[in-house]
């Protein structure tokens, strides 16, 4: 008998202490606690992130719909990497290897480049022949500009003549003015404004070779934009490019100066307008402007001057293609209007001379008027 009680005491007790641990849960669902509440956090927030990754691996039909917080540099790759791409403004030539940096260019989708070293100092005939020699190793994707010119000395002339002769497709980057640059306010071969030294003369030599000249010109304001202008009107055969034309500029200011100048083009530096800190500016605001003269903008990386890295300019080229959502107008700007000014320039005479001494006379047309100066030097180059 005794033992029959303990048996049904012990299940007594098992009963209610099921009966209390179900009151105390009870409880906690009815009246909160931290710990169980976190578990319910937890939970929720492992629903959504797998919800947002599963949303994320689905496949994006268009460029249109893939949504900002997405565009890496290397889904942006992926959206435009086909895209023919020119950097129209590098500084590749004052550095050491630019083998491994054609190799990066290409990784990144940039087909050609324009490329030259230092700006307006003696450094700068130095990487001028870097960007040349670049050009004979890789000439179908290097686009040679020099900068090596001391704009007050009558011998630049000659200097500027010679290469022009020799193959370089354009001058610059040379600093027309400068005085807020902490780069080039103070170089020693800049002028004081677009129609100082031997700028002039510079600007009828271009117009005779159909040469583009780079200039750089700061601030992009008063006296100096005035003298841009004067220089823009007096020489309307010479196309002139507005170095970085958007930083620390308005979309006002770039239109008003485009309408007013046919013969003026917009380098933009997409990576200033998107990540400098400088820039109170959007690369949303210029897209208008870009509509409104689609043959007159260039894109480049200006090599990220200003930024972390050069990864952040070509990113934000390719965020400005994004955003004009339109397929011809992203490839007039990214690569046709540098890619006609290059082609639109005839061969020198010094290039049919050197063509006709290596004896490669029947590799040109009858009528050698017609012959460009990219056909000519891919055929002193053997190509």
């Amino acid at each position: 008998m005794n033992s029959w009680n303990r048996k049904h005491r012990n299940i007594l007790y098992a009963l209610v202490g099921i009966i209390i641990i179900g009151i105390v849960a009870s409880g906690m669902l009815l009246f909160g606690d931290d710990d169980a509440s976190t578990i319910t956090s937890i939970e929720k927030e492992g629903n959504e992130t797998n919800a947002a990754i599963a949303a994320k691996t689905q496949p994006v039909e268009t460029a249109k719909e893939t949504n900002e917080s997405e565009l890496t540099l290397a889904k942006l790759i992926e959206l435009y990497g086909n895209q023919p791409l020119i950097d129209a403004h590098n500084h590749g030539a004052s550095r050491p290897n630019y083998d491994s940096l054609i190799k990066r260019w290409s990784d990144y989708g940039i087909d050609r480049i324009v490329l030259f070293g230092a700006v307006s100092e003696p450094s700068a005939v130095t990487t001028d022949e870097t960007a040349w020699k670049a050009y004979q190793a890789y000439p179908d994707v290097v686009i040679p500009f020099f900068s090596g010119i001391d704009l007050h000395d009558s011998g630049s002339l000659e200097t500027v003549r010679e290469k022009l002769e020799r193959g370089y497709f354009g001058i610059g980057e040379i600093a027309a003015a400068s005085s807020h640059s902490p780069v080039l306010a103070n170089v020693p071969w800049k002028t004081e404004h677009p129609m100082d030294g031997f700028l002039p003369q510079i600007y009828e030599l271009c117009a005779a070779y159909k040469a583009p000249l780079l200039l750089h010109i700061d601030p992009p304001n008063g006296m100096v934009i005035d003298k841009l202008e004067e220089a823009l009107t007096a020489y309307p055969d010479t196309t002139f490019i507005f170095a970085h034309a958007n930083a620390f500029n308005s979309p006002d200011n770039v239109r008003r100066l485009l309408a007013d100048h046919p013969n003026l083009y917009a380098d933009f530096y997409a990576g200033f307008t998107a990540f400098n800190e400088g820039s109170t500016n959007s690369l949303e605001d210029f897209v208008e402007v870009i509509r409104e003269f689609p043959d007159r903008f260039l894109l480049s990386t200006d090599s990220g001057f200003g930024l972390r890295n050069d990864r952040l300019a070509i990113e934000a080229m390719y965020r400005l293609i994004h955003l004009l959502d339109d397929e011809q107008l992203a490839r007039q700007i990214a690569y046709d209007n540098l890619d006609a000014l290059i082609k639109e320039q005839p061969a020198t005479k010094t290039q049919l001379q050197l063509i006709e001494k290596l004896d490669r006379t029947d590799l040109l047309p009858e009528d050698t008027a017609q012959l460009t100066k990219i056909e000519a030097g891919l055929i002193l180059l053997g190509r």
